[in-house]
């Protein structure tokens, strides 16, 4: 094979994070991002985003293993466990450092509130050590807009795009957009598919590409499943977990949520059966963009 070619494949991923078991909207995700993939002949690959041990529900990463699995989702390789991963983290971390690309900072969620929600470099000069100190990045490379497949173009406020941002916690924990940057570099990701409530968060990780010379991957952000109250479904205000009865009836309604093509007598097909017609039949020009009341 060659370099082009390698270059040409595509490669998907789907990243849960263990606060609680997989529910419907999460479920959602997991199958557009899987046959978007499988659509594109390419790569899908499984990774456990667990960095944030305070937010992680014991057993979780199992149990979401275990679901994905029941619903006839089949991963390329080996699961990667950001847990496993600090190694790494830390040293694009002293790279930063050494690049004099990053600072410590001590500042409240207070006074930057008070602020207007933007921190505003306070700390940049002030040659902080990093005890009880979170780490910014100096905004070198502000990325103000980018093309989502699904959503199209989308702009943020030039003070959101312009902010240095934290890539490393105050209570020593590595931030979110840090490690997603460096493991979908790490794992040749190509496209994120991904929930729309990760829109916002997606301008500073392309900014985090540029600063790490990272070749930037394509996105598409997904709609959301919302609940009755029109907020989104998720593990923090109790999502009922997917069950591990028949998986069928909900990947047809998963199906019907993102708009795709009915599947015709699905209830004489195995669940391998039906997600191959349902790869056969994806379309992902008419997911529609905007977020769904589950009813």
């Amino acid at each position: 094979m060659t370099q082009s070619e390698h270059s040409s494949l595509y490669v998907g991923r789907f990243a849960p994070s263990p606060s609680g078991d997989l529910h419907f909207g999460s479920l959602v995700t997991a199958l557009g991002s899987y046959l978007q993939a499988r659509a594109c002949h390419g790569k899908w690959l499984m990774r456990i985003d667990d960095i944030d041990p305070p937010r992680e529900i014991s057993g979780a990463a199992s149990r979401i293993l275990k679901s994905l699995e029941h619903y006839g989702f089949c991963w390329d390789g080996d699961v990667l466990y950001q847990s496993q991963r600090h190694e790494a983290y830390r040293a694009i971390l002293n790279q930063l450092k050494q690049q004099q690309k990053s600072y410590c900072c001590a500042c409240t969620r207070q006074r930057i509130q008070q602020l207007g929600g933007f921190y505003d470099g306070h700390c940049q000069h002030l040659h902080l050590s990093e005890h009880h100190a979170a780490i910014r990045l100096k905004q070198h490379h502000p990325v103000y807009g980018f093309h989502d497949k699904l959503q199209g173009y989308i702009t943020v406020p030039a003070a959101m795009a312009k902010e240095d941002f934290i890539i490393h916690r105050k209570d020593s924990l590595f931030a979110y957009n840090l490690v997603v940057v460096i493991d979908d570099n790490y794992q040749g990701i190509t496209e994120i598919v991904r929930g729309a409530d990760l829109i916002e968060p997606t301008v500073r990780q392309l900014s985090l590409y540029q600063h790490l010379n990272f070749k930037t991957p394509d996105y598409v952000h997904l709609p959301l499943v919302l609940n009755k109250e029109g907020t989104k479904l998720s593990k923090q205000n109790h999502a009922q977990p997917i069950p591990l009865g028949d998986p069928r009836p909900l990947l047809i309604d998963a199906l019907s949520f993102l708009n795709q093509p009915i599947i015709t007598g699905w209830q004489d097909l195995t669940t391998d059966q039906l997600l191959q017609q349902a790869i056969v039949g994806w379309n992902i020009n008419v997911v529609p963009p905007k977020n769904i009341t589950n009813r």
